[in-house]
């Protein structure tokens, strides 16, 4: 068992992830930009009603003391393991999630573990800018920090320190979990919804609120569209998406489409109750303004989204599936431009499921 210390300063080592390889690549991952972009993408935070902000902490409260303890040891399980990508492997399905983390910690799949964790654009800047304080540290608050009794076992109630929006750890699990669902499109949709799953364990332990998981939400998806679209990225993507490919089929002994494969029962991120669940991340029923029906402008590139998952879609094609599947406007975050409009909006797996249902 680590300590908290040597839990906060945990790396990936450099058997499993190529940091080597990325930095000899010289990639610029112009970083400050990207805070600056998202910081400007979540910029209706400042503007919101009373009633949006009230609901905001209730709905906190009200997650956090209803969890049980799977929600709660999930919840710390994935707050612990932020530095690595072992948390992806429960929506690959059993046997490609025990074929992952085999591969993973051997090594072979080095250059996608390097890239995946480069790519995470800090959320640092916008808690700074937003300096919106902790739910826990509201005054009358009746959250209850969850003891952690999974990880460190030291039975203090898990906490965290800075500012509350966006949430970083969010960012970080959605990040990893969409650029997976690029290289492993065979899992598209359960590693998405893994993504708003690992935000949702923030909200359980009290630590944040939802919109500082929907704005995280947001961010990550227009950082890793930003990076698809630029061609000396998709060229590094490509080489580790293509090593950790043929990894994955090594380990399993079979093609990744037949290892991929899971029986409902053994398929928790495609139950179709996470359909649902899903669906409510994107909103976590706070209060919709209505307001006149904004028409859905999808910002240049954003399509390559779903490049991996649909490559039988053209462009066009897929950008009219993400108009078509996007949420309602006039929720929380959606703001008054397009950029923001969009990345609120975009429900992939919805477009997904859509796609598939049509063939």
């Amino acid at each position: 068992t680590l300590t908290r210390d040597q839990l906060e300063h945990a790396r990936q080592n450099k058997t499993q992830a190529d940091t080597a390889w990325l930095k000899a690549s010289g990639y610029d991952f112009q970083t400050k930009a990207n805070q600056q972009a998202g910081i400007e993408l979540l910029s209706a935070f400042t503007a919101l009603p009373k009633a949006v902000i009230e609901q905001n902490l209730a709905t906190v409260t009200a997650i956090n003391r209803d969890a049980v303890q799977t929600s709660r040891h999930q919840a710390l399980a994935d707050a612990e393991g932020i530095s690595y990508l072992y948390f992806l492997s429960d929506a690959l399905g059993p046997r490609l999630g025990k074929a992952f983390l085999a591969a993973y910690d051997k090594g072979e799949l080095g250059k996608a573990a390097a890239l995946i964790k480069a790519s995470e654009v800090s959320t640092g800047a916008a808690k700074k800018h937003f300096n919106n304080p902790r739910p826990f540290l509201i005054q009358g608050n009746t959250i209850h920090l969850v003891p952690d009794d999974v990880v460190v076992k030291d039975n203090k109630p898990y906490t965290a320190d800075g500012g509350s929006f966006p949430s970083g750890h969010t960012n970080t699990g959605y990040t990893d979990a969409l650029l997976m669902a690029e290289m492993i499109p065979e899992r598209f949709d359960a590693l998405v919804t893994r993504g708003a799953r690992y935000g949702y364990s923030r909200i359980v332990l009290g630590v944040h609120y939802p919109l500082d998981v929907m704005g995280s939400r947001m961010v990550a998806q227009r950082n890793v569209a930003h990076y698809l679209n630029d061609a000396k990225y998709r060229g590094l993507f490509n080489e580790a998406r293509d090593q950790l490919r043929t990894a994955l089929e090594k380990e399993c002994g079979t093609t990744l489409a037949e290892c991929a494969k899971v029986p409902a029962k053994d398929d928790p991120y495609r139950d179709p109750a996470m359909v649902a669940f899903y669906r409510f991340t994107m909103t976590y029923d706070l209060p919709q303004q209505k307001g006149e029906k904004q028409s859905l402008k999808v910002p240049q590139g954003a399509e390559v989204l779903l490049e991996a998952a649909l490559p039988n879609l053209s462009a066009a094609q897929r950008r009219a599936l993400m108009v078509k599947t996007a949420l309602p406007a006039g929720y929380p975050l959606s703001g008054d431009n397009d950029a923001q409009q969009f990345w609120q909006r975009l429900n992939l797996p919805a477009a997904y499921a859509m796609a598939n249902k049509a063939h």
